[in-house]
């Protein structure tokens, strides 16, 4: 049976937690800050958890992360 392959994409944006959570940054962070507020961007900042809807999925993408 061959390797699966690694969605490079997903391995990108997503990691692993040591219990098994998929671990993703957060959206809206990248560019045209200057309307968005101080508080805002600061709690953009924190990374969050996927969804357990996605969850299956997402794992299915990163196999050997």
């Amino acid at each position: 049976m061959p390797k699966i392959k690694t969605h490079r994409g997903a391995a990108k944006r997503f990691s692993l937690t040591k219990s098994g959570k998929v671990k993703r940054g957060k959206a809206y962070r990248s560019h045209i800050l200057n309307k968005k507020s101080t508080k805002r961007k600061r709690n953009l900042r924190h990374g969050t958890f996927i969804a357990s809807a996605e969850e299956k999925n997402i794992k299915k993408l990163i196999p050997y992360k």
